[in-house]
């Protein structure tokens, strides 16, 4: 039997960096839909555009395949050029040499990612497309209130 296809679009948001931030992922599944957020006090806009999509999969009850839709060039690139490959490599350690940022949530991601098909594709912030500004506002929710 073939996996389901499953759409996510994810997005995080922080007011300071560090600071208040939120997530927020929209989940696709033919004519279903499903919204979810939450967010921290204490953290930064690439740990909440990681927890988006973290979140987001683990919202998958069984393996899928998965296109996630981020406007974040951090979590996407880090796929799409291979970034994670080398970081892993080096032991989670840049090109540079400096120890990659929130490896407790790259672990997490790749973890979960075992469970299912999943590619990413990049999407202009703040382009007027509309799953990704209700992402944006989801995520915006948990701190604006």
């Amino acid at each position: 039997m073939a996996n389901k296809k499953v759409t996510i679009y994810t997005d995080g948001a922080c007011s300071g960096n560090p600071g208040k931030g939120g997530w927020g992922a929209i989940l696709i599944y033919g004519d279903a839909v499903k919204e979810i957020s939450g967010g921290e006090d204490n953290t930064t806009n690439n740990r909440m555009e990681l927890k988006a999509v973290i979140e987001g999969l683990k919202a998958l009850k069984s393996p899928c395949d998965v296109e996630i839709y981020s406007d974040s060039a951090y979590v996407v690139n880090a796929f799409t050029q291979k970034w994670i490959d080398g970081w892993q490599k080096k032991n989670w350690k840049t090109a540079g040499n400096t120890s990659v940022k929130n490896v407790d949530l790259w672990k997490e991601l790749l973890s979960l990612m075992q469970n299912h098909k999943v590619v990413f594709k990049k999407v202009k912030g703040h382009s007027d497309d509309e799953l990704n500004e209700r992402c944006d506002a989801l995520a915006k929710a948990y701190y604006l209130g």
